[in-house]
């Protein structure tokens, strides 16, 4: 027996009925570094306000130097979150055991008591709703071709997870909030809370929605019905937002302007397209490319999931080894269409709240309405890091 299953047998009389699910859960995780809380506590400095940067529905996030000099981004679960435990389990059963570069490396994690805290590693440039979309929070300049890397990162990191991982993983919260930056911008995919593992021989499985509006495949939003092609909508979207530079949605803009979806569909049937690309890249950017990045988002989006091309297609696209313009587009799936909310602007305003919400509110709440429900989740860097 290990130190580890002893420790837990200890601890079992005096723990309540799902705190001893969880240790049993947790303890047959293998390849996992256990910390104590005594370490982690030093690590931020008993937790201090100061080393916070992140906070979700299910906790905080706080980084820290642990004892050997590394730094980490520490995710503490709140003790209260019941829903936050299953996330907790489900990120280790997850992401535990599989590497690459354009995913999360998780480090470990404390089961102590009632303390529930995974450790990653720490990426220093925060999130891209924070420095692309965020402006002015953020001193990076995204030109094209970083904009171009983190594109094929993203796309590399989902197709791995998508068409090489067994089973299959589905991440369900692909979001801007969602992706991470290293030192060199290396974009890197976080939180697994919500991902649901895909056994290669099921074509779909039917579960509760979970995720963030503005982000969800109208299928999966309406039905429940959960594909690898949710992510992929969802991949189609954030991919927009990176070459525009632009948040999917935004109340403050004109009511024409205010999903960028709906504008991408559009400007594409009217040929003007490329007038999506950023303004602030000054015109610095190459056009061809700019407009089949565009295409390849309105192909993730489009509203059938069987027209959706898989991941590993996707990253050929962006690579240039796919000609995008033998591809036909059809309409991207557009949720208020299809909740009945699209009608005059009067009527649009007072029912906006409904489908596709200020990510930046919804990525700390939870939310329900008609058919959607977006459950709250944990972002690393959901707040400036002030150290930076």
């Amino acid at each position: 027996m290990t130190c580890f299953s002893l420790f837990f047998r200890r601890k079992r009389a005096s723990l309540p009925p799902h705190s001893v699910d969880i240790n049993e859960d947790v303890s047959g995780i293998q390849n996992t570094n256990m910390y104590s809380y005594k370490e982690l506590r030093m690590a931020t400095e008993n937790f201090s306000l100061a080393n916070k940067i992140g906070q979700g529905g299910f906790g905080s996030v706080y980084k820290g130097r642990l004892k050997d000099g590394t730094l980490a981004a520490i995710k503490v679960l709140s003790a209260n979150s019941r829903q936050g435990v299953r996330e907790f389990l489900t990120e280790i059963n997850v992401i535990a055991d599989i590497k690459h570069e354009n995913l999360v490396e998780l480090y470990g994690c404390c089961v102590e008591d009632n303390h529930r805290i995974l450790v990653y590693g720490y990426l220093e440039n925060n999130s891209l709703a924070q420095t692309l979309l965020g402006r002015g929070h953020s001193s990076i300049q995204f030109n094209w071709h970083t904009r171009r890397d983190i594109c094929i990162g993203i796309a590399k990191g989902l197709a791995f997870l998508h068409e090489e991982v067994q089973p299959h993983v589905v991440h369900r919260d692909i979001k801007a909030s969602n992706i991470l930056l290293d030192k060199d911008l290396t974009p890197i995919i976080s939180d697994f809370g919500l991902a649901k593992l895909f056994p290669a021989n099921e074509t779909h499985i039917s579960t509760r929605v979970a995720g963030t509006e503005g982000y969800l495949a109208p299928e999966y939003a309406i039905r429940g019905q959960l594909t690898r092609k949710a992510d992929i909508y969802s991949f189609g979207v954030l991919l927009l937002e990176i070459v525009s530079g632009r948040c999917n949605t935004n109340k403050r803009l004109l009511f024409e302007e205010q999903y960028l979806l709906e504008m991408a569909w559009e400007r594409h049937e009217r040929g003007k397209l490329v007038e999506l690309v950023d303004a602030s890249l000054n015109g610095d950017y190459d056009v061809e490319e700019a407009h089949r990045y565009l295409k390849i988002a309105l192909l993730c989006t489009q509203d059938l999931p069987k027209l959706r091309p898989s991941m590993s297609t996707v990253v050929e696209m962006l690579i240039g080894e796919i000609d995008v313009d033998k591809e036909k587009i059809s309409k991207p799936g557009l949720l208020s269409e299809l909740l009945g909310l699209k009608g005059d602007k009067g009527d649009m305003k007072n029912k906006s709240s409904a489908v596709s919400g200020d990510s930046s509110k919804l990525d700390h709440s939870s939310s329900s309405s008609g058919n959607i429900t977006s459950y709250a989740t944990m972002t690393f860097n959901s707040i400036y890091d002030r150290s930076n």
